[in-house]
């Protein structure tokens, strides 16, 4: 008897484990369903201006209908909603062509659809993961009256599906039919599916998305070489002009400290030297700026986690991974902004550590939940997909509250404890010392605007294969490039906010600190304008809403990243001054 309920207890595992070839573990069984998932459709120049794909008179299939649940905060936060199409579609089986729904065009139906085809809809699917893409339907000049045009809807699927063993590798989508469109007819929708094998192995499924000739052009490859020859002679250009410039000064307090006191009274003083006593004041608004750095700590290093995980994992062939990836390294570097933000307010004398922390905390955050709202504000009024479902909000905003406030918290707690220790070589006078005059290309203004030129200029050829993969309908891939790029833009960065806070300590200007962060972080602006170059000149986006959708991100991004190169500049320079002032002897 124990022994029959063995075979029994074993033969049901047996049945379920093969029950789950599926679209999760992308293995099927000969004639097991395959699911065909309808997710958004909408204007092809707005590419993120979608909308269901149901919201159009399209009917579904007669199979009874299933539920999908975002797998990840990604695919719910990029606007991702699937909906079954109600197709029946087994593994290998060749399915002739044959109706599987109609409906009767009404006024209302017939203007969506003539609205629909005016504005060039697409829509996309996904089978298995592999996304296919189709056009709702085209127009055409009426032969009869010139000024008259002709609407035709696309009313049969043609499905090509290829297979490697038990895994479907391949998927195309030909749409057909072309059916003049009235009020008032009769359409019926009909679909056909054909299978093939192929010898593309399964890891090599998402190699035709991918666009070699365009992210691989011999431009990118020069602008990478351009950036870096850049960076050589940068490097060796402040190198050069600092050391030979330090060393005179040296050279020259050195000889001032042999001199007796009525000589050096007598004597004309200048230089960085002469502002010692103020080099490491306290800055003003000491708690944005150090909830600025710390923020702008735990965005590099998710940033380089990102990136580096995205050439480990290939991460652009899963809906929404990426953006899953970047919210998992923000949260798990909490940490990093606590500690680098409360150490930094600590060593500056800062009182009110739970302000400072709290700020840190939520700085980021709450910028993003502004833009995200307004862009949702929108979305809503226009009933479109990419509007954030509420219990999406309701996640992030308990990620924000139970993960990243009290990893934040201990972050701060540690900083202080391990480096908040004022550590600097100078001690700080009492009473300011007078700013002198100084000429208007020294003033720290001039310094921030120009600071972001040459960061720009490594990136610039780069930032154009980003906008064109997020805008339009590219995948980026070549994280390498990324990579590459992103240490360029530290280095370069660091170089360009180290001379002009030289050059302002030298005027006898002691404002270094929000004048590095700035000059780094002047970046953004000329992001933000490239964007607004690109909106005009390398786009067709229309409408409101994916107007406000681009400037609105943009703004997102631009910001991101001055706060990030702000801090890599302001990290570099930190070190510089230290260093700079802890080798002269100060009386």
């Amino acid at each position: 008897m124990d022994f029959r309920l063995c075979l029994v207890f074993l033969g049901t595992l047996q049945i379920f484990f093969t029950c789950q070839a599926d679209e999760h573990t992308h293995t099927y069984n000969p004639h097991e369903e395959i699911v065909l998932w309808m997710n958004a459709v909408g204007p092809y120049h707005n590419r993120q201006e979608t909308y269901a794909y149901f919201s159009l008179p399209f009917c579904k299939g007669p199979v009874k209908d299933i539920s999908h649940y975002h797998e990840t905060i990604g695919e719910a936060l990029q606007g991702v909603e699937l909906e079954y199409s109600g197709l029946e579609i087994g593994f290998k089986d060749i399915v002739p062509k044959h109706e599987y729904c109609s409906l009767t065009l009404t006024e209302t139906s017939y203007s969506k659809l003539v609205y629909a085809i005016s504005n060039h809809y697409w829509y996309q699917m996904y089978i298995d993961d592999l996304s296919m893409w189709g056009v709702v339907g085209e127009m055409e000049e009426n032969p009869l009256e010139e000024s008259k045009q002709d609407y035709y809807l696309f009313t049969h699927k043609k499905f090509d599906i290829g297979f490697n063993g038990n895994q479907v590798v391949d998927v195309n989508l030909t749409t057909e039919g072309k059916t003049k469109i009235k009020p008032g007819i009769q359409i019926s929708f009909t679909y056909q599916v054909s299978w093939k094998e192929s010898k593309v192995p399964f890891e090599k499924r998402y190699d035709k998305y991918l666009d070699p000739s365009f992210f691989q052009h011999r431009i990118h490859w020069f602008s990478i070489f351009n950036s870096f020859m850049m960076v050589v002679f940068l490097v060796g250009l402040v190198a050069m002009i600092l050391m030979r410039t330090l060393r005179k000064d040296y050279a020259r307090y050195s000889r001032d400290d042999d001199l007796d006191e009525l000589e050096r009274d007598l004597g004309d003083e200048y230089g960085w030297k002469q502002v010692h006593g103020d080099v490491f004041r306290s800055p003003q608004y000491l708690i944005l700026l150090s909830s600025l750095i710390g923020t702008g700590y735990q965005l590099a290093i998710s940033a380089l986690g990102c990136i580096v995980l995205a050439i480990v994992q290939d991460t652009y062939t899963q809906r929404g991974t990426l953006l899953t990836t970047a919210i998992f390294f923000y949260a798990a570097t909490s940490p990093v902004n606590g500690y680098q933000g409360g150490s930094l307010y600590s060593r500056y004398g800062g009182k009110e550590w739970m302000k400072q922390m709290v700020i840190g905390a939520t700085l980021f955050p709450v910028f993003i939940s502004g833009i995200a709202f307004l862009v949702n504000f929108v979305a809503i009024y226009y009933h479109a997909s990419r509007a954030i479902p509420f219990m999406t909000m309701v996640a992030v905003i308990c990620i924000c509250v139970f993960v990243i406030f009290p990893l934040t918290l201990v972050g701060t707690i540690l900083g202080r404890n391990m480096s908040g220790q004022p550590n600097n070589p100078c001690r700080t006078n009492t009473v300011p010392r007078p700013i002198p005059e100084k000429k208007w290309f020294m003033e720290p203004m001039v310094m921030v605007l120009l600071g972001g030129i040459l960061p720009f200029g490594s990136i610039f050829i780069e930032m154009y294969f980003i906008f064109t993969s997020f805008w339009q309908y590219k995948i980026y891939y070549v994280f390498g490039f990324m990579l590459l790029v992103y240490f360029i833009l530290v280095i370069v960065t660091v170089c360009v906010t180290i001379v002009s806070s030289y050059f302002l300590l030298n005027a006898e200007d002691y404002r270094w600190h929000w004048t590095c962060f700035c000059s780094g972080g002047s970046i953004g602006i000329y992001v933000y304008l490239y964007s607004i170059y690109y909106f005009l000149f390398k786009t067709k986006m229309y409408g409101l809403f994916q107007t406000v959708f681009y400037f609105g991100y943009m703004a997102l991004g631009s910001i991101t990243l001055g706060i990030l190169c702000g801090t890599v500049g302001y990290a570099g320079t930190s070190y510089f001054v230290t260093k700079m002032y802890s080798t002269v002897k100060i009386d």
